[in-house]
């Protein structure tokens, strides 16, 4: 029996095995998980054979590279002095400034190299030549790893203070492989100011890349200078090595020194008629200030790469609705046959306050003189409604009818005084000019200082070396594109000098009726300021 039900287990257990599947079972692999695309590459690292060193730098990706199979536009962001590549991304914010207006300068991919203390260049001696890495190395090493477009004109050039010199000389000693520079608060010198360096910082700063350690004035301007420098390179009778590069040039009217070395640039290649754009804003040497630079730099960019020229004016701002017949009426000038302009606000003859005034000597240029003033006046009227004006009486004084001299201006002065409420002290008076009109307020305000509390000048035709009064507040307001570039710059640089109070501004556009309103729409607050009597 018990040989039996061992036969039987055996039976069974045989009928078991042999019913099984044999095949094993092999476990599946896991999938890999999908890395996230990252816009900022960060620790990137090219090794130079040129300079024998490894040379950090960080990539910022359009949002759209890792969906698309396009191929991208480059820009080059250059740090400033004492900064690193790391700083265009964390203190320069760009992916949040590119990404505003992408659909409008198109997608761009952008490169932030380490750029050490050099100025961009080849060191004159042939130590660190890091220019020759940048474009026989770095540009290639980019357009290797990354789906660029592999061309002039697809590759622009951006710095800031140090990196601003290198987003002008990168373009101009290479324009086979940049068509684009945008210095913006470029750091450099003019010769004048190179000579007048002082010797312990110049000797470190610059004497150690062009060359002249130990030299002093003339004896540092060395021909490795000259080679590297606008003010010579630019002064050339052949320009055409440049024709095909664009260059955007921003500075702050608070720079302590390069509001020179800029505003000179820009003389210098409105001389030679050598295209560009030009801006000056309020401010610094900041992020703040280049912050504010941004948008317009990148639409810039964008216009290049796309092969479309930069438009020379801005969009118009609006002048709104026109001023009724009954605000504004010709009056004589007693014993004179000066017709002047008054404008009065909606209010004037609801109360009996006293109002601020604005005495606007206006250049019509020959053209009709009623419909010009009716647009500036509109502009203004329709700015005091919204509360962006106190609500001022203007007179408008026409330039070329009569000529307004110091004892035609008093007459005016005293007319207004009688005739009508205005403020009796300087605070809420304030002069204003357009054109020539302009001119006349500067020559004007010598005599008339304790009238007024402020001289506002727009597209002002000044001469050069036109001289700034002491004590007196100007806004100087002009288009990159006027003819008149050097006068309203020596001013500037007068009143600086003399430290006055000031506001400079240079914007987009040429010299026309439209350039004046959209100059007097950037000017209102500190208009505002001068105005209020409260």
């Amino acid at each position: 029996m018990k040989v039996f039900l061992k036969i039987l287990h055996f039976s069974l257990l045989v009928v078991t095995v042999l019913g099984c599947d044999k095949t094993p079972v092999v476990p599946e692999e896991p999938e890999e998980p999908v890395k996230p695309f990252v816009r900022l590459l960060q620790n990137q690292s090219v090794k130079s054979n040129i300079l024998d060193l490894s040379i950090n730098y960080e990539v910022l990706l359009p949002e759209n590279y890792n969906t698309s199979k396009d191929s991208f536009p480059v820009v080059y962001l250059l740090h400033g002095y004492g900064d690193s590549q790391t700083a265009w991304a964390a203190d320069g914010l760009i992916q949040y400034y590119s990404d505003q207006d992408v659909a409008t300068n198109g997608p761009m991919i952008f490169v932030m190299p380490q750029g050490f203390s050099y100025y961009y260049v080849n060191r004159y001696n042939g130590n660190f030549p890091y220019m020759d890495f940048f474009a026989r190395e770095l540009v290639p090493e980019i357009d290797r790893l990354f789906r660029t477009k592999k061309n002039s004109q697809n590759r622009a050039v951006m710095g800031y203070s140090m990196g601003g010199y290198g987003a002008l000389i990168l373009p101009a000693m290479h324009p086979e492989t940049f068509s684009i520079g945008v210095p913006l608060s470029m750091s450099f010198r003019t010769d004048a100011q190179y000579m007048a360096e002082p010797q312990s910082g110049w000797n470190s700063q610059w004497g150690s890349i062009f060359g002249g350690i130990g030299k002093t004035g003339q004896d540092r301007l060395t021909d490795y200078f000259k080679l590297h420098s606008p003010f010579h390179f630019f002064a050339q009778s052949n320009l055409s090595k440049y024709s095909n590069l664009k260059f955007f040039i921003d500075c702050g009217d608070d720079e302590e020194s390069l509001h020179i070395t800029n505003g000179s640039l820009h003389n210098l290649m409105s001389d030679v008629s050598l295209l560009h754009e030009f801006r000056v804003k309020n401010g610094g040497h900041s992020w703040d200030y280049w912050h504010k630079a941004l948008p317009e730099a990148l639409k810039f960019i964008g216009y290049g790469f796309s092969g479309k020229s930069y438009p020379e004016d801005p969009a118009p701002v609006g002048i709104g609705n026109l001023i009724s017949l009954e605000q504004y009426k010709l009056e004589t000038l007693t014993g004179s046959d000066l017709q002047l302009g008054i404008f009065k606000p909606s209010d004037y003859s609801s109360n009996s306050n006293l109002y601020p005034v604005i005495f606007w000597m206006h250049d019509f240029a020959g053209e009709n003189r009623t419909e010009n003033a009716t647009k500036v006046l509109s502009f203004l009227n329709n700015s005091m409604l919204a509360g962006n004006l106190p609500k001022s009486l203007i007179v408008e004084i026409p330039v070329g009818t009569t000529e307004i001299t110091n004892d035609v201006l008093s007459k005016i002065l005293n007319q207004i005084n009688a005739n009508y409420r205005v403020v009796a002290d300087k605070k809420g008076k304030v002069f204003m000019g357009n054109e020539q009109g302009g001119a006349k307020v500067c020559n004007l305000i010598a005599e008339f200082q304790p009238v007024f509390n402020g001289c506002f000048l727009y597209n002002a035709k000044l001469e050069e070396n036109t001289k700034a009064i002491h004590g007196v507040y100007y806004y100087i307001d002009l288009t990159d594109k006027s003819n008149n570039y050097k006068g309203n710059f020596d001013l500037f640089s007068d009143v600086r000098n003399k430290r006055n109070s000031y506001e400079y501004r240079v914007r987009q556009g040429t010299q026309s009726l439209q350039s004046t309103i959209n100059g007097l729409s950037s000017s209102l607050s500190y208009l505002y300021k001068n105005l209020n009597i409260n």
